[in-house]
């Protein structure tokens, strides 16, 4: 399981994407895993023959523990794993490596009417006939029926006795897969009446990419002491610099969003204030080594951010192509761990949905959120005469324990100066 983010103690395994026994190429993804921030896709870490899949879908994995093996076509396993698999005797040969699994056409026809995998049938004789798929239902219903303590928190076992709810029939959200109070809490909501169904069908349909958007904003609303600093700002050049820059987007094609120049205006303005660039962290301030600016991204499953790297160091272009690129694996679902990892700043643009101003949460473990509004034209004083110019209003918030008024103003300032003035950025 690997470590897809700092703060991040374990993994969720969502689905496998390949078989125990399926070929696999380097760079190829096999498994979709969730973590606080999103789902993403792991690829293989080498080729060969994937095996030894230890984690099942719905999981929870602590980052670092083995869930699969990868061996060379041909190499035999180092170990049979049946004695930790609980599936029969250590003495057991394992199936052969390359998933040459050997099994009757009986066999092979009762493992499929079971869902039994057959490369955790162990038979001693080396072939899988029908009595050993038998005989491993039946030591899997065994298994599933016989008592097991549940792993759950002080809380939730409390919790459970007082509203009389059985922690087996509850699947764990929390480290290990214990039951937490949460999902306690959820088990004990009365199902809604027949009238009231058709109103509840959406919230009955959230899925992970939501469930996840919504704790993680809970924890940064109850956790984060917010404060908001609003700006309006003149246009006029950015919308210039947006035309120009698409007569020629450049050897990427890519089309030229307010929201790529933003992400070179921020880089800019963060390189000048790193205290923006920071999080708060075991009672200290952690200022970022690089300049990663996520772009919040509304996809059919709920919110995610994908990070452009390193934007201090990319022309606007490359900005561009890495967006682009970015978005469409998230609308997707197919954001890679480096999609989403070492966010160090966020923007959040609703401009093009005609909302003039609005408050973002600080996405953690950042210190600070760009909201970008709408840009409209608006009569504003130029020169001490009124005028109609292009504006639009940002608005910063931030996490006060790593930042302070002044520098959330400071930093502030010096974007609206850049965005009035784009072309000082480029001298």
């Amino acid at each position: 399981m690997p470590a897809l983010e700092m703060a991040q103690d374990t993994g969720k395994v969502l689905a496998w994407l390949r078989s125990p026994g399926d070929t696999v190429r380097r760079g190829e993804p096999i498994v979709e895993v969730e973590t606080d921030k999103a789902t993403v896709e792991i690829e293989a870490p080498a080729s060969g023959i994937l095996l030894e899949v230890s984690a099942r879908p719905g999981d929870v994995v602590p980052v670092g523990r083995t869930i699969a093996l990868i061996f060379e076509p041909g190499e035999v396993p180092a170990r049979a794993g049946a004695a930790a698999a609980g599936d029969g005797p250590a003495s057991a040969p394992a199936p052969a490596a390359g998933g040459a699994v050997k099994a009757s056409p009986l066999a092979r026809r009762i493992a499929e009417q079971h869902g039994v995998d057959l490369s955790r049938v162990r038979t001693a004789s080396g072939r899988i006939e029908r009595a050993d798929v038998l005989a491993h239902v039946e030591a899997l219903k065994a298994a599933a029926s016989a008592p097991r303590l549940v792993a759950a928190s002080p809380k939730a076992r409390r919790l459970a006795a007082e509203r009389g709810i059985d922690l087996a029939a509850l699947r764990g959200s929390g480290p290990g897969g214990a039951v937490v109070a949460d999902d306690v809490a959820t088990a004990a909501v009365p199902a809604p009446a027949a009238g009231a169904r058709h109103g509840a069908a959406a919230a009955a349909g959230v899925g992970s990419v939501w469930r996840i958007m919504a704790e993680r904003m809970t924890a940064s609303w109850t956790s984060a002491p917010h404060f908001y600093l609003v700006r309006e700002v003149d246009a006029s050049r950015l919308v210039a610099w947006r035309e120009r820059a698409n007569r020629d987007p450049g050897a990427s094609g890519a089309r030229i969003t307010y929201t790529d120049l933003l992400v070179r205006l921020v880089a800019a303005a963060l390189g000048r204030h790193p205290n923006l660039n920071a999080s708060w962290r075991d009672g200290a301030i952690a200022r970022n080594a690089e300049i990663n600016v996520g772009v919040a991204v509304a996809v059919d499953a709920g919110l995610v951010v994908p990070v452009i790297h390193r934007a201090d160091a990319l022309d606007l272009a490359g900005i561009a192509a890495r967006r682009e690129e970015a978005t469409a694996r998230a609308r997707a679902g197919k954001l890679r761990p480096a999609d989403i990892q070492g966010g160090g700043f966020t923007i959040s643009n609703l401009g093009m949905y005609g909302v003039d101003a609005f408050d973002a949460i600080v996405n953690p473990p950042q210190a600070a959120i760009l909201a970008v509004g709408r840009i409209a034209e608006r009569v504003i004083a130029v020169g001490g005469q009124p005028a109609v110019r292009p504006t639009m209003v940002l608005t910063l918030s931030c996490d006060h324990r790593a930042v302070d008024g002044a520098r959330g103003a400071e930093f502030l300032g010096t974007l609206a100066d850049l965005v009035e003035e784009p072309l000082a950025l480029l001298r």
